[in-house]
């Protein structure tokens, strides 16, 4: 699946109120949810192999864990094992963002932020964000887009742990006014063709997700003004 199959799936079930804007690496697509207490939920549909022409690769499964049988070629689950995870949740009723360009800087992001200033206020106008993009087992990160009190929130939903605050992903720059969280979804040694996808893990975040965010009454999370890029 390229990155065009994956915005065809996703607009099949995109309905009223849906906006895609951009071409190439800014296009993006957002599904509004339609629950009082809606989160954001976000994954980037580019992967390090859309320019190489044999992608996407043969994959090969082992043991529950998905890998490339090219060896000079990975399987993309950066990210689309975190857009099959939006794909898995959209029936909870909260809004979806896929995204282009992540790997080349999140091009799809800083042109929301730059160029489109009615998206970015109805994406922060949310609870809060979660981006599923995160490498390993249990693991989340804020980086600067959030505050102690969601960092201890987020760990006791979901039981997962922050190693550190470095580096960044879409939540840093599309989070302005509220706070984002990016989860491991189970996928290993990416950018490189080693890149896996160990499938229980994969599944296990999917479960932590799911019965964290079918919860009612999800509460909001701002960010404070002076914290705010």
């Amino acid at each position: 699946m390229n990155v065009a199959h994956v915005f065809e799936r996703f607009l099949s079930v995109a309905g009223e109120g849906s906006l895609t804007r951009g071409e190439g690496d800014t296009r993006f697509l957002y599904i509004p949810g339609n629950r009082p207490d809606r989160v954001l939920l976000l994954a980037h549909a580019d992967t390090k192999w859309d320019a190489v022409p044999a992608y996407p690769a043969p994959v090969r499964t082992e043991q529950g864990i998905y890998s490339s049988c090219t060896a000079d070629l990975g399987i993309g689950a950066d990210d689309r094992a975190g857009c099959a995870m939006l794909w898995e949740l959209r029936a909870l009723g909260h809004s979806l963002l896929v995204t282009r360009g992540e790997e080349k800087g999140c091009l799809a992001s800083h042109w929301i932020a730059d160029e489109n200033p009615d998206v970015l206020a109805e994406l922060n106008s949310h609870q809060f964000m979660v981006q599923f993009d995160r490498q390993n087992a249990t693991d989340f990160k804020c980086y600067d887009v959030g505050t102690d009190e969601f960092r201890a929130y987020v760990q006791a939903q979901t039981g997962f742990r922050e190693p550190d605050r470095e580096r960044g992903t879409d939540i840093k720059v599309l989070a302005k006014q509220i706070c984002g969280v990016n989860l491991s979804v189970g996928f290993y040694a990416e950018h490189t063709p080693a890149e896996r996808l160990v499938f229980a893990e994969w599944e296990h975040s999917l479960r932590v997700a799911r019965a964290w965010l079918a919860q009612p009454g999800l509460p909001k999370f701002t960010r404070p003004v002076q914290s705010q890029t």
